[in-house]
């Protein structure tokens, strides 16, 4: 039964309401050159819903699906098993069509669960404190500069080599319109980091310093050294964490002194998804939390004496502060903060570091059984369950030529870093605990094919 919102009765009398003869009318002040002239060009006209259902499946069959492939992808999204209980959960109605969390005495159940959500994410990111969830790891990364900007009344980033490309992008798009001078560089093709030159880049102008844990790279850095020379010049460390997982087995950013601590949760409950909806997490020292974007949960008691959850710290959305507003984030990407917050109760502090075991082990084989192969060489002298080789050749055909051939063998730096010819050879290969045996040996045989 098709949906029609109006009938031409309804149509006619609004159009008479507002003295317009036709709904043309509406649109007389838009230029001619803008306008269509007739239905769109090459898309086909209606079709039955059994016959659009065909198409699309049609088309679906064209794409390489994780599940179906040996997959090494990573960079920032990464195949990770979530368990069926997760999506069971996520779609009751009582959390599929919760709305904002504004009238505490009828959203406990979603106030609850945000609560138990900043409580893990403070635990994971070694941090005083968590909000209620970003819209990705990306956004998180400029709110953090942004904090730190209201912080410290400074408006220098300096933002490290290894630190996700496409955060950068996000946080340059940001900074035309605050004014934040941002200072950028490209990774270089070896084992060291940028701590040391990070360090020495600091100045009495810095408002923060980015750094990415692991990097885009893979690459492992200990951070205490570039927190104190931050904080020896009243500057903030902001470390972004695009792999939650790793910090089943690493040491955590806020153990290390960092002063907020932004990522992506993707990794746990929520699955690739094209690339979204995904989940952004946030974590800081408590003294800075009324800097803090997004919003905060509480637990309190209520007039009976009975344990409750009240919604501590708010947005703007109702609260109009224009320039003195902390963000311009209206919500919060609650249905995926749910599914984090299942998985992670789920796996639990034990399931989480033999996830993360798992992770590695399976990196460290299949990084051992890659650089077997003529032409390849290990970039990274540590890593969690992501690192880089450096091919014989340019790595960006050769993913496309393992593509072609049924294999999702990772990420190229050519894509990443277009014109960079440093950085061209470069691929970036994530493994995790979806990754076989099996799947490495392919992978690795027809890279020897293809670098041949």
């Amino acid at each position: 039964m098709r949906y029609l919102p109006l009938t031409q009765p309804d149509r006619e009398a609004m159009l008479a309401v507002i003295g317009a003869s036709s709904i043309d009318d509406l649109f007389a002040d838009v230029p001619a050159i803008a306008q269509l002239d007739g239905p769109i060009h090459d898309l086909p006209m209606h079709a039955s819903e059994l016959a659009v259902e065909r198409h699309m499946t049609k088309l679906a069959r064209k794409n390489l699906a994780a599940g179906e492939a040996p997959f090494f992808l990573g960079c920032g999204a990464y195949r990770h098993h979530v368990p069926a209980s997760v999506d069971h959960l996520i779609q009751r109605g009582e959390f599929l069509t919760a709305y904002t969390p504004y009238q505490p005495e009828i959203a406990q159940g979603t106030l609850q669960m945000l609560f138990e959500f900043q409580t893990q994410v403070a635990r994971l990111l070694g941090t005083d404190v968590a909000n209620a969830s970003m819209y990705d790891g990306s956004t998180a990364c400029w709110e953090a500069i942004g904090m730190a900007r209201r912080i410290t009344k400074r408006g220098k980033a300096i933002l490290s080599s290894g630190l996700h490309p496409h955060y950068v992008s996000v946080a340059k798009t940001m900074a035309k319109y605050t004014g934040d001078q941002l200072e950028t560089s490209l990774p270089s093709l070896t084992a060291d980091t940028d701590i040391e030159s990070l360090i020495a880049s600091i100045d009495d102008d810095t408002s923060c310093v980015v750094v990415q844990y692991p990097d885009i790279l893979g690459r492992i850095a200990d951070l205490t050294p570039l927190a104190d020379a931050c904080h020896a010049k009243k500057a903030l460390l902001i470390a972004v964490v695009t792999e939650p997982v790793a910090l089943g087995a690493l040491k955590s950013p806020g153990e290390m002194d960092a002063d907020i601590v932004v990522g992506e949760g993707q990794s746990i409950g929520v699955g690739l998804q094209f690339g979204g909806p995904y989940v952004g997490l946030m974590g800081c020292k408590d003294k800075y939390i009324r800097q803090m974007p997004g919003r905060f949960c509480g637990e309190t008691i209520d007039a009976e004496g009975k344990r409750g959850f009240v919604l501590t710290l708010s947005t703007r959305e109702q609260h109009i502060r224009r320039e003195k507003a902390t963000s311009n984030i209206c919500t919060n990407s609650g249905l995926c903060a749910l599914a984090f917050s299942i998985h992670m109760t789920l796996l639990g502090e034990a399931g989480l570091r033999a996830l993360a075991e798992t992770n590695h082990a399976g990196a460290v084989a299949a990084a051992e059984r890659l650089v077997q192969v003529p032409g390849v060489v290990l970039v990274n002298d540590s890593f969690f369950n992501e690192f880089t080789l450096k091919l014989s050749k340019e790595a960006r055909p050769v993913v496309r030529d393992l593509a072609d051939n049924g294999i999702l063998a990772g990420v190229s730096l050519g894509r990443l870093y277009p014109g960079a010819d440093g950085l061209a050879n470069g691929l970036v290969v994530a493994v995790t605990e979806t990754t076989t045996a099996e799947d490495v040996d392919t992978f690795a045989s027809a890279l020897q094919e293809a670098l041949a």
